[in-house]
């Protein structure tokens, strides 16, 4: 009898969170940036192996492949473990912060930290050299070839920065994971305050 009760509230957890549409909208983007990233780097492997850069729109944009055992800006390229690791601990995070998930901004911004953290631990386990050191296939440079202006990066690489980005913004605008606006209950604060006074 003990037992069933105890079970009873993990089991309307897990279906609440299933049911919650914010949490829904968190797992699509994330997994459709993961399908994106791993096609794309699937057609760059295939298609620009061995080839000089491809350059698009005028040199805006060049294609090629370059297999980064570091992160952004090939910083940190001895410890590829150590990024695994991180990107490991990124996805758990989420993933047990999204029971508090009622924003659709913070959806939006962890559904894309999320995907690009998959899309890079993908290639950190599966590819070579071996699992948990393997390089990380990014695809796009900007302005010249070999990532000379800008590090040359991937789908994954860009969502991460995007949902960063988003996060920021949300937290400066006071933004709250739940939903709730920080600002505004202060600002309403400060005036029952005034008003008790």
């Amino acid at each position: 009898m003990v037992s069933e009760s105890a079970s009873e509230p993990t089991t309307r957890t897990d279906q609440g969170l299933v049911a919650n549409p914010k949490v829904r909208l968190l797992a699509l983007i994330a997994l459709l940036v993961l399908a994106v990233d791993i096609v794309t780097k699937v057609l760059a492997v295939a298609e620009l192996e061995d080839r000089a850069p491809v350059q698009l729109l005028g040199g805006l944009v060049y294609l090629q492949l370059v297999r980064n055992p570091g992160a952004a800006f090939s910083l940190a390229t001895g410890y590829t473990w150590v990024l695994t690791i991180v990107a490991i601990a990124v996805v758990v995070v989420i993933l047990r912060v999204a029971r508090r998930l009622r924003s659709t901004g913070w959806a939006v911004a962890l559904g894309l930290v999320l995907g690009g953290a998959l899309g890079n631990l993908t290639d950190r386990i599966f590819r070579s050299p071996g699992p948990l050191q393997g390089h990380v296939v990014d695809i796009v440079s900007l302005f010249t070839p070999d990532g000379r202006a800008w590090p040359v990066f991937n789908t994954a690489d860009s969502s991460i920065v995007s949902g960063g980005v988003l996060l920021v913004l949300l937290a400066l605008l006071g933004r709250e994971l739940d939903g709730r606006r920080t600002s505004g209950e202060s600002k309403d604060r400060a005036e029952d305050g005034s008003v008790g006074e």
